[in-house]
């Protein structure tokens, strides 16, 4: 064989290799930072073994590695069900029949900087501990949270620490519920989530930290919750509690996620 015939690439070769290399990218993006990505490396190293063992023709651990892998799809939809329901639910809540809607089809498979002042966002979770004034913050990131949104007030107010506190204040009308803010915009107030049956949780945890332990399972957005009871900050993401040391180490934390 020649090796011209090998690079003979047609535009659809070409077309499909990028469109690979970008699953292939997003897939890494959605599971790096999570228990999933040592999951997804052992059954990579099974799979390896598998062909190992295949070319030096050891029959028995050949055997019984591929009956694993055999049953390997059905596996990953047990292992990856959070990352799976999280990739459909992307295309899902894409509408692809409004405008520059093309661009929101592929935002996942590219980085999306923030423009929230996030320092500015930790100060007034502060503030609101301090008077022990619970709130619940959503922060979009690449999967759009239009489904939850819709439960709620739509809004297109600058992000502002006056705003975020008024919001909240217990004699507000908006206070109930939780807000959404994508980019440096707030588009959303008293929205309401889906609320986790999760029995891991400590005792001390209202439905605050379970909404926020459901919407970061269900999607990549993150979440910060203030207890009305302890002033506490809990800061949530793919469905845990992160723990973090002091207003810095969050910043650093929220700045890290958003990069």
């Amino acid at each position: 064989m020649k090796l011209f015939d090998i690079l003979n690439f047609s535009i659809t070769d070409v077309i499909d290799i990028l469109l690979f290399a970008s699953l292939l990218y997003y897939l890494y993006r959605l599971i790096k930072g999570t228990v999933a990505i040592n999951i997804f490396m052992g059954i990579v190293m099974i799979y390896l073994m598998w062909k190992i063992t295949e070319a030096l023709q050891m029959q028995l651990l050949s055997s019984i590695l591929g009956q694993f892998i055999g049953v390997g799809v059905f596996a990953l939809i047990v292992v990856f069900q959070q990352e799976i329901r999280r990739f459909l639910l992307t295309i899902g809540t894409t509408n692809i029949t409004a405008r520059n809607k093309l661009h929101s089809i592929f935002k996942f498979f590219k980085q999306k900087e923030t423009l929230l002042n996030i320092e500015s966002l930790v100060n007034v979770c502060e503030k609101l501990g301090s008077s022990h004034t619970g709130a619940l913050i959503v922060l979009e990131r690449n999967v759009p949270l239009n489904f939850v949104t819709e439960t709620g007030d739509k809004m297109n107010l600058e992000f502002s620490e006056p705003i975020i506190e008024s919001i909240f204040y217990k004699n507000s009308p908006l206070h109930d519920g939780a807000i959404v803010i994508r980019d440096n915009k707030i588009v959303a107030t008293r929205v309401i989530l889906p609320i986790a049956a999760e029995d891991t949780l400590p005792k001390s945890y209202g439905l605050r930290h379970r909404a926020a332990v459901s919407i970061t399972e269900k999607t990549d957005a993150t979440a910060i919750v203030v207890s009305e009871e302890t002033g506490h900050i809990s800061y949530f993401k793919n469905g845990t509690f992160v723990n973090f040391k002091g207003k810095e180490e969050l910043i650093t934390l929220i700045e890290k996620d958003f990069k």
